[in-house]
């Protein structure tokens, strides 16, 4: 959805918290962990599991570009303090 344009970060995890009653949406969860993990998870289970567990091109393109979460100050979310 993000990808797409239909819905914004906060959008999704907006969402996500009502909907489901989670105390965190999924992007910030994955900006959390980290992207490069949540990647790696991803990879692991396509080779276990198959396509239905590709990773999402954004979040490679996100790893490429350092774009971790918390750990790198930047994410889906943005960490830098004012």
């Amino acid at each position: 959805m993000k990808m797409e344009g239909i819905a914004s970060t906060e959008d999704i995890d907006i969402a996500c918290k009502l909907a489901f009653n989670f105390p965190m949406g999924p992007l910030e969860l994955s900006d959390l962990v980290g992207n490069d993990i949540y990647l790696h998870i991803g990879e692991y289970l396509e080779k276990e599991f198959g396509d239905k567990y590709k990773p999402c091109p954004l979040l490679k393109e996100m790893v490429e570009n350092n774009l971790l979460g918390r750990k790198s100050k930047k994410g889906f979310y943005n960490y830098n303090k004012p």
